[in-house]
């Protein structure tokens, strides 16, 4: 891997943040007038358009052994989008933001419950860590604690969940038919989902779910493509920048500023990740 492709991978994984903060800015925009629900099924719908041709040109969707599995994921997904959304709605963004961080630290936890992976020092760090960041990030003793940010907790909890069936999937599936099945999955399910809910959106609201689909799109190519140009465990500590994009267009747009405390719960969850990352890295070694 050269420093071209270290640089190049590095921008991809900046416009990628740039664009999951976008992300949480239409959901916040959409607020009071498209239910979380309506917002999900859309995204899957509008994302779905963008990556349909590709899907029928290059993806043989009968290949997949794992027809019940890939609607289980989609589920899972859907209620993992649906819980986020209404952090994103309710909660502070930069709040919910950094509680997302927490997923490795429940992917961690599912994987020594279910799978039986040991949990090693690093490990342990990690999960404490991450605890402790959630508790200064929530402030549960404090007046300003926010339920909403619960959703947020969820959220991750539910991500990890996914990532634990992925773990079992990607064994006999490849990528292109894990993406596109749950793409294919989301969207009746979504609509099942919405239509006890279902209020049509405007043509306004209409054009930011568009958007929305197109940002969720790109961010998931940009991505792709900067773990093709680069190792993991470079990219993966670029995922925090989420929270600084995230800040900035939450204080552009909502006038909202995070205060000390999610900085410093953000800090101690990404330092827990970012051990419990370099001590498997070492372990392979």
């Amino acid at each position: 891997m050269s420093g071209q492709d270290r640089r190049l991978a590095l921008g991809l994984m900046l416009l990628a943040a740039v664009m999951a903060g976008l992300d949480a800015v239409i959901v916040r925009t959409l607020a009071g007038g498209v239910h979380p629900l309506v917002i999900a099924f859309f995204r899957a719908f509008f994302g779905l358009m963008v990556v349909l041709p590709w899907i029928v040109a290059r993806v043989d969707l009968a290949a997949s052994p794992y027809r019940g599995l890939h609607v289980l994921r989609a589920a899972l997904k859907q209620a993992s989008l649906v819980a986020i959304f209404l952090a994103f709605t309710h909660a502070p963004l930069a709040d919910a933001t950094a509680i997302t961080f927490t997923t490795p630290i429940f992917l961690t936890l599912g994987a020594w419950f279910f799978l039986n992976e040991r949990i090693d020092p690093a490990r342990a760090i990690a999960i404490l860590s991450g605890f402790a960041g959630i508790l200064i990030i929530i402030r549960p003793a404090g007046g300003s604690f926010d339920p909403w940010l619960l959703c947020a907790l969820a959220g991750a909890i539910l991500t990890a969940v996914i990532q634990l069936v992925l773990r079992r999937m990607t064994r006999l599936d490849s990528a292109d038919r894990l993406v596109a099945w749950n793409l294919l999955a989301m969207v009746p399910l979504g609509l099942l989902g919405a239509l006890p809910v279902w209020v049509t959106p405007t043509p306004a609201q209409l054009l930011l779910l568009a958007a929305q689909g197109l940002v969720g799109a790109l961010n998931m190519s940009l991505i792709t493509r900067a773990f093709s140009l680069a190792e993991a465990s470079f990219l993966a500590p670029l995922d925090y920048l989420r929270l600084p994009a995230v800040a900035v267009l939450a204080f552009l747009f909502f006038d909202e500023f995070p205060p000390w405390s999610t900085w410093a719960g953000a800090a101690v969850i990404i330092l827990g990740t970012v051990i419990a990352s370099r001590g498997g890295i070492m372990r392979r070694r």
